[in-house]
């Protein structure tokens, strides 16, 4: 039982909330050192914006389980999916900036501000910190007529449009990715949305389109069982599996899009960039410890995602050249995507082509962590 001292007096009690009023007015004053030292002092919560369950989701739990491990720390994990991960954004954006709310973000969050939800600038006004890669899958169910990506686009020239391919969503990163592959192959696709990667793959497996569209990671299992059969994949190099079978890549049957491999998905944390210094170099140490830990490359590995850690301008500058694409090739396909899609000139941003003599842009500022 705890004991109340009842006998304090009237000056002893304005002196103990003088002090602990001194006390408050040190750590605004110099909240650097203070918070940095005493940080986390309650549990963090990092807020995923797809559905639980998909890549962005396992990825995002296990490098919180990796930081939660190494750290010490409590991180719950919740999902928050909607308007191409705007939901979860503004929640984040509407809690304080104080290192307790994270973003669990895919693809550099660029789909909010070319599809006009959201008017921050990813790269700019958030520290992005990416952990790995994804890439972008087209395959068949096995008993599909086509053998090859040749034997695809050698039909899609022949009959325009009439190819069906799944997606995870009208605008999202494997929709935007078949779009880049069928420019570039010169071919007219018909696209067909579901509601994230599983049910895209089921579609392509079930025969309700003729191929499935979505990451390696979600088609891998099936393709090692022979329930189905990759046609190729956006990763710069050939993948051989343990039985010697060969999954060729797109830049070994386009060439001209070897210049942009790997393509896929990306999966980042983000965290508001007004965040104290100290917080965030906090944040970036333990991500770093996350990313590179036994257990995450383990789990990279069974799953066909790639490495690649980055942080600071390297970050921003991967994050705003992924806008500019996506804001090139949505633009270049209005009517496939159906939404009020913002120019790159709206948004401030040069021609993919014309990306390196524009980088960095007037008034960027490289993130404050080391």
């Amino acid at each position: 039982m705890v004991k109340t001292n009842n006998s304090l007096t009237r000056r002893a009690l304005l002196a103990q909330g003088a002090s602990v009023g001194g006390l408050a007015a040190m750590s605004i004053t110099i909240p650097g050192a203070a918070l940095a030292q005493s940080f986390p002092r309650r549990p963090i919560t990092l807020v995923v914006m797809y559905s639980a369950g998909g890549g962005t989701d396992s990825i995002m739990r296990k490098l919180a389980d990796e930081m939660a491990r190494a750290q010490g720390w409590t991180i719950t994990v919740v999902n928050k999916p909607g308007a191409v991960g705007g939901v979860a954004t503004q929640y984040v954006s509407a809690a304080r900036p104080d290192g307790y709310t994270l973003l669990g973000a895919a693809n550099y969050n660029r789909f909010v501000r070319v599809l006009g939800h959201a008017d921050f600038v990813p790269w700019r006004d958030w520290l992005p910190m990416k952990a790995a890669d994804a890439p972008a899958s087209w395959s068949v169910r096995a008993d599909s007529p086509f053998q090859s990506m040749e034997e695809v686009i050698e039909e899609a020239k022949a009959n325009p449009g009439k190819l069906t391919i799944s997606t995870s969503g009208t605008g999202g990163v494997w929709h935007e990715v078949s779009l880049i592959i069928a420019n570039m192959a010169g071919i007219e696709m018909k696209y067909v949305p579901y509601k994230g990667g599983k049910p895209a793959t089921l579609a392509g497996l079930q025969g309700e389109t003729d191929i499935a569209g979505g990451g390696l990671h979600e088609h891998i299992d099936l393709i090692r069982s022979g329930e189905m059969r990759n046609l190729c994949h956006a990763s710069s190099a050939d993948v051989t599996l343990k039985d010697g079978r060969v999954l060729p890549s797109i830049g070994g049957i386009l060439p001209e899009t070897q210049k942009i491999l790997p393509v896929g998905a990306t999966y980042n944390f983000m965290v508001p960039r007004a965040l104290p210094p100290e917080v965030l170099q906090q944040l970036v140490d333990a991500f770093r410890a996350a990313a590179t830990s036994d257990g995450f490359k383990e789990m990279m590995a069974q799953n066909f995602f790639q490495p690649g850690l980055l942080v600071g301008e390297e970050a921003d500058r991967q994050g705003a050249l992924m806008e500019a694409m996506t804001a090139d090739i949505f633009n270049k396909n209005r009517d496939a995507i159906g939404a009020d899609i913002r120019t790159a000139e709206e948004l401030g941003l040069p021609a993919p082509e014309d990306f390196d003599n524009w980088w960095p842009p007037q008034g960027y500022v490289a993130p404050p962590i080391s």
